[in-house]
C-alpha cells in the first residue's frame, strides 16, 4: 500500500507568482506550504499513463483499473493473472458472449489451457410466439488444465465464467492438472 511520500514539488507556485510578489517573504513561505500538500498530486498526474499501463500500475490499484476496463478480477489472483485480465479486456470484450471469448477469459485469468464444451443450437421463429422446447436448455462446460490446480481460486473462476457467457446459459468447471492434459 502506497502512504505519505517526500515527493518535491518540480513547478513551485513562488515561481509562477509576478516578480512584485515573489519579493514577499510570507507570501513565499505560504505558497512553499502548499507546495508541499500539492506535490503529491503533481507527481501522480506526471505519472498518470504509468497509473493506467496495466504491466506498470501499482498493484493495489490494478482492482481500481480493471473495474474501470471492465474486467472481472479477483484480489486474491497472482498479480501477474491480474495484470493479464487487464491488459487482456479489450479483446476479451469483443468476444464477450462467445465461446471464444469464454476460453480466452478463463485463459486470462488461470494461464492454463481451457476447453470449452458448448451445447449449441439456435431455435428462431417467424412467430411473435413462445418457441416451443426444441433445444435443451444451452449450457457450457468449461476444463482448464493449469500447473497448480489447489491455487485456483474456483469460486472466482466460476464467476468469471457466469460474467461473460449469456445470462440463460448454465455453466460447469474443472480445473484440472496440466500433468494430466489428454
Amino acid at each position: 500500500m502506497r502512504g505519505p511520500v517526500d515527493v518535491a514539488m518540480p513547478y513551485p507556485i513562488a515561481g509562477f507568482l509576478p516578480a512584485l510578489l515573489q519579493e514577499d517573504d510570507l507570501l513565499v513561505r505560504w505558497t512553499e506550504g502548499l507546495d508541499e500538500v500539492l506535490a503529491p498530486v503533481v507527481s501522480t498526474l506526471d505519472c498518470l499513463d504509468a497509473y493506467l499501463d496495466p504491466e506498470l500500475t501499482p498493484p493495489d490499484f490494478l482492482l481500481w483499473l480493471g473495474h474501470w476496463v471492465g474486467a472481472q478480477l479477483d484480489e486474491n489472483w497472482p498479480v501477474e493473472r491480474q495484470r493479464a485480465m487487464v491488459a487482456g479486456a479489450v479483446a476479451a470484450h469483443r468476444l464477450r458472449g462467445t465461446v471464444a471469448g469464454l476460453r480466452m477469459a478463463v485463459e486470462l485469468a488461470t494461464g492454463g489451457e481451457v476447453e470449452v464444451l458448448d451445447s449449441t443450437g439456435v431455435s428462431w421463429s417467424t412467430r411473435p410466439e413462445p418457441l416451443p422446447d426444441l433445444l435443451p436448455p444451452a449450457r457450457v462446460h468449461v476444463r482448464a488444465w493449469v500447473d497448480d490446480p489447489a491455487a485456483v481460486a474456483r469460486h472466482a473462476l466460476d464467476e468469471l465464467c457466469r460474467a461473460v457467457v449469456p445470462a440463460h446459459v448454465t455453466t460447469t468447471l474443472e480445473v484440472l492438472d496440466r500433468d494430466h492434459l489428454s
